[in-house]
């Protein structure tokens, strides 16, 4: 009797004993500072070196860092070099780098920099992105196979010293250091895994960050480094990324509290918000352009007169006030954080004068009929509504059937790669604060993220000659005058200047969005 006391005793105190600790797992796990948000869409890639879209800037600006960073106060500060010195004619730059380690263990050094930079700017990489180390000396002449690896002025002098030599001085390359093209790799992860940037268990990393879980078009989960140099500074031990395409949905997830962030950068906000959600919505301003690209290689936008006609029948205002975008049109194509001509470059709903260039580029043609026209854009809410409007707009003022066909993502960004359109959606957002930053997109017509096969010799020339010139009112009148061409050839037609809109949880701070639209996690906190 008394053993059988015994038992009964004993097994509720086991019990009682597990039942406690398993609460004490619960409020543990309920303690975690955990941040939940909603990619539009599976990122194509975590590598930097390839990545050219928000999403995966997203992912990668929280798991990787560059020799500098933006802080808290919108400025450059040193990241993963400790310290910098630059020469009196402003074209070398000696960094220190700092004591840090790779997400698995491995010591950061000055090599892995070299490494992914000459990576990103080798042929056989095929980077979009390489233009942006254009900078650098002898960069420019290896990416276009005319140089050679050895005379790109990037060199580790040791471990912990990078030197770094400049074709021209460049005022804002500290800035620039802090995108993710400067970023540096793991050379062992990378060239043991061909697809290690897809791959959970290579994605190997220097930031804030690390990636615990990727199950493709379902989720993502990053939690913190624990090797990071910085790590007493992040205060997020997790963040939980899921993958709804659908803006509504994401919305819904935001208000049951299932998220804590709903909108931009890594998504949209649906169009029809109720009134509860809309009084919360934070606005920001930012250095981007919606636009659209002609495929000047393909009929009938091979010819400039039919890409005005197209652009000037477009009423942007119209766009605007129906759909509430931004409160700017654009009639120019870099925004106004760094405006070159505040006026723009053309008129907006000029119908008149679009129904005249049609009529006149369609006779340049010898023809009396366009070919059938269609415009592609990446699956979302937002840019099929645009497309929408637009679409009935080009009917109405030139009288002109369009076909609008959408696609995933990645298979959107493949084929206008490939040259597989006839107009497609676009946008940019600035890497660094300089409208060198969006005019150079188009400086040639095989460079990455040209995509229209467009290119103009004076307008080259005149990019060339803006990078020589030290004062900042004359080279800021021959970016105008390239812009100018640009506009007069219309490869692109800009529409809106972006404006990021988002709803957050009241609990979560320091979120940084800065002017460029980049959004970092680095500091972020939320209330458990």
């Amino acid at each position: 009797m008394k053993k059988s006391i015994f038992l009964v005793l004993s097994s509720f105190l086991v019990f009682g004993g597990l039942m406690t600790g398993n609460e004490g797992i619960a409020k543990m796990a309920e303690s975690k500072k955990v941040l939940r948000m909603n990619l539009h869409s599976n990122p194509p890639t975590a590598d930097p070196g390839i990545a050219e879209d928000s999403v995966s800037l997203t992912i990668i600006r929280a798991t990787f860092e560059g020799l500098t960073r933006k802080g808290k106060d919108g400025k450059t500060h040193e990241a993963a070099a400790e310290s910098y010195t630059i020469s009196e004619d402003g074209k070398t730059y000696t960094f220190k780098i700092r004591k840090a380690k790779w997400s698995n263990g491995d010591q950061v050094t000055a090599h892995d920099f070299e490494y992914a930079w000459k990576r990103v700017l080798d042929p056989k990489t095929a980077s979009n992105s390489a233009y942006q180390l254009y900078y650098i000396k002898g960069a420019e002449a290896f990416n276009k196979g005319t140089g050679n690896a050895g005379d790109i002025g990037v060199k580790a002098i040791d471990d912990k010293t990078l030197k770094v030599e400049l074709t021209n001085p460049t005022p804002y390359f500290l800035e620039l250091l802090s995108f993710k093209t400067y970023y540096p790799v793991n050379k062992k992860v990378v060239e043991s895994n061909p697809k290690w940037a897809n791959d959970v268990k290579t994605i190997i990393g220097n930031g804030p960050f690390k990636m615990e879980t990727w199950e493709q078009k379902i989720k993502m989960v990053l939690v913190k480094n624990e090797n990071y140099w910085d790590k007493d500074n992040v205060k997020l031990d997790r963040i939980d990324f899921s993958m709804e395409e659908d803006e509504y949905t994401e919305l819904e997830m935001f208000k049951h509290g299932e998220l804590d962030w709903a909108g931009s950068p890594t998504s949209s906000l649906p169009f029809y918000i109720d009134s509860k959600v809309a009084e919360k919505i934070k606005w920001k301003p930012i250095a981007g352009t919606y636009f659209y690209r002609f495929n000047t290689e393909k009929a009938p936008f091979h010819n400039a007169k039919i890409r005005k006609a197209f652009a000037y029948a477009i009423d942007r205002q119209l766009l605007i006030d129906v759909l509430g975008l931004s409160p700017w049109l654009a009639t120019s194509y870099v925004p106004p954080t760094m405006t070159l001509n505040e006026k723009g470059y053309f008129i907006d709903n000029d119908v008149e004068t679009a129904k005249k260039l049609l009529i006149e580029g369609m006779k340049e043609e010898g023809i009396t009929k366009l070919p059938p026209i269609t415009l592609t854009y990446n699956r979302s809410e937002g840019h099929k509504k645009v497309s929408e409007i637009i679409q009935h707009q080009w009917k109405m003022n030139l009288g002109v059937d369009v076909k609008l066909e959408d696609k995933e993502w990645e298979v959107f960004l493949e084929d206008v790669n490939e040259g597989d359109y006839q107009i497609a959606r676009a946008s940019w957002t600035a890497d660094f604060n300089d409208p060198i930053n969006f005019l150079e997109l188009f400086k040639e017509a095989d460079s990455g993220n040209n995509d229209t096969g467009w290119e103009n010799p004076k307008y080259r020339e005149l990019l060339n000659q803006s990078n020589l010139e030290q004062d900042h009112e004359k080279r800021k009148a021959i970016l105008a005058q390239a812009e100018q061409i640009l506009m007069d050839d219309m490869p692109i037609t800009p529409i809106y200047y972006y404006t990021n809109s988002w709803v957050q949880n009241d609990k979560l701070k320091n979120v940084d969005m800065d002017g460029l639209g980049v959004i970092d996690f680095k500091y972020a906190d939320i209330t458990p």
